[in-house]
């Protein structure tokens, strides 16, 4: 398949997470943060491993669960968190900080090479995602902005990790795996901390299998395909796509307003994308040339 099918594959993924948000609010049950996290990864998860058939051998289990909880349980806990203390545009701005995340954890994890272009993608793209998303009055919640970082550092762990632990299957799997992981972890604090689920609408159900199926396994399954072949710095800038698409969504579905600051904010967005893969691409050449396995 060649290169630039991948690489629009990859950015598929975090593109279609920007509609979480609209399937979350307009769709599902309302303040069950947990118990949504929780139906979006087990049940995608199960059917994977139904579909594969494929479950780890006895030394991987450890690092499966840490994974799915880096890149699942944790992430998505932090990141409801973070959207029911902050306003959207804070918490978007603030979790955008995960590619710089990225690069330094894969200068240390994975002994790759920062360069100037990759820092500077990834701090365009902060600035795009302030002005697509930040409003002019913005309240700091400190538990919020703390739940917003630590979900921004615990999927750039995730994104790192997932490139250095490659078990030798496929990158279905290895997504079936980690997605079972993270919701079998997230289950016992929905059952303890929250109310039953109340009767599911038509509507809900659909919410349901969309961020299951589409938002969750196949999304994923493209995520750490893509984090496979390229690796962590290449694909981390794509996730700038996220905002992006929900700001569009909004416009688009919800009637909400697009300024001339957000379209100004959507430019250095996808500018930021371009480059991010320009530094990526770079970085590993050179990381090649040097005999560094990335």
């Amino acid at each position: 398949m060649p290169q630039r099918t991948d690489l629009f594959l990859t950015a598929l993924a975090p593109a279609i997470w920007g509609s979480s948000y609209i399937v979350t609010t307009q769709m599902l049950p309302q303040d069950m943060p947990l118990t949504v996290a929780m139906l979006r990864a087990l049940p995608a998860g199960l059917i994977l491993l139904a579909w594969t058939r494929v479950f780890p051998p006895m030394g991987w289990y450890g690092r499966v669960f840490i994974l799915g909880a880096l890149n699942f349980s944790i992430f998505w806990a932090m990141l409801f968190v973070a959207a029911y203390r902050l306003p959207g545009g804070l918490a978007a701005t603030l979790g955008a900080v995960q590619p710089l995340l990225v690069l330094l954890l894969a200068r240390f994890a994975l002994g790759r090479e920062m360069n100037a272009l990759g820092i500077a993608a990834a701090l365009a793209g902060l600035v795009g995602v302030a002005l697509l998303v930040l409003g002019p009055n913005v309240a700091a919640d400190p538990v919020g902005i703390l739940a917003a970082l630590a979900g921004a550092a615990s999927m750039a762990a995730g994104t790192v990790l997932t490139r250095k632990w490659q078990p030798p299957v496929s990158a279905l799997s290895f997504t079936a795996w980690q997605l079972a992981a993270g919701g079998l972890l997230l289950l016992p604090f929905s059952l303890l901390l929250e109310p039953a689920l109340p009767r599911l609408t038509a509507t809900n159900i659909a919410g349901f299998a969309w961020l299951g199926l589409i938002g969750a396994a196949l999304t994923y399954f493209l995520w750490f395909r893509g984090i496979a072949k390229f690796g962590p710095a290449t694909v981390t800038a794509f996730g700038f796509l996220s905002p992006l698409t929900a700001v569009l969504l909004g416009w688009a579905l919800l009637g909400q307003v697009m300024t001339p600051v957000q379209g100004i904010g959507a430019a250095i967005v996808l500018a930021s994308v371009w480059m991010g893969q320009r530094a990526g691409r770079s970085a590993t050449e050179i990381s090649h040339k040097s005999g560094i396995i990335v």
